[in-house]
């Protein structure tokens, strides 16, 4: 069922970094989180991204480094939580890789995200409604084109990994 690639897509908070480099080691396969990668490329963190150009520059730079990593082949991808909102890095994705879906509940994001300040749009007085808001328009999205949807609320990391993949018969 592997592609060329493999993708893990969801929300903030779901372990997608975490996961991914675990699923990465176990398959010796390359690890990317197309955030880092985005971070190394302009020497600048996410949050000053998004407060320099806004959601849309880092969405465009978001789209350029998805496109340029899924070229590749033999690689554990974790994305960004809103990647997924553009059309085109959905059907980047789905031509290039096998996706994988962690789906978390708004509560374990809060726990998750609690302490981060990485997480530019959870700056607010209210992050649970912007959780809230953010799942209602993405998890459509992310089971648009998941071949695989894995629940990772209250699961160590290995259990989320063995369940990968055990569901990909990997």
């Amino acid at each position: 069922m592997l592609k060329h690639n493999l993708t893990l897509i969801g929300p903030m908070g779901a372990g997608k970094s975490t996961i991914g480099r675990l699923l990465a080691r176990e398959l010796g396969l390359e690890f990317k989180d197309s955030d880092r990668v985005i971070e190394e490329r302009t020497g600048a963190s996410i949050p000053l991204i998004f407060e320099v150009e806004g959601e849309q520059g880092f969405r465009d730079r978001e789209q350029q480094a998805i496109a340029e990593l899924m070229q590749g082949k033999g690689l554990v991808l974790a994305t960004g939580g809103g990647a997924i909102l553009r059309a085109v890095n959905r059907e980047l994705l789905k031509a290039g890789s096998t996706i994988i879906y962690l789906h978390t509940s708004v509560d374990h994001q809060l726990e998750r995200t609690a302490r981060d300040r990485n997480r530019p749009l959870l700056q607010t007085d209210n992050p649970r409604q912007v959780l809230e808001d953010l799942f209602a328009i993405r998890d459509p999205l992310y089971r648009s084109i998941a071949d695989v949807v894995i629940e990772t609320d209250i699961r160590p990391p290995r259990m989320v990994v063995q369940e990968v993949l055990a569901q990909l018969d990997l």
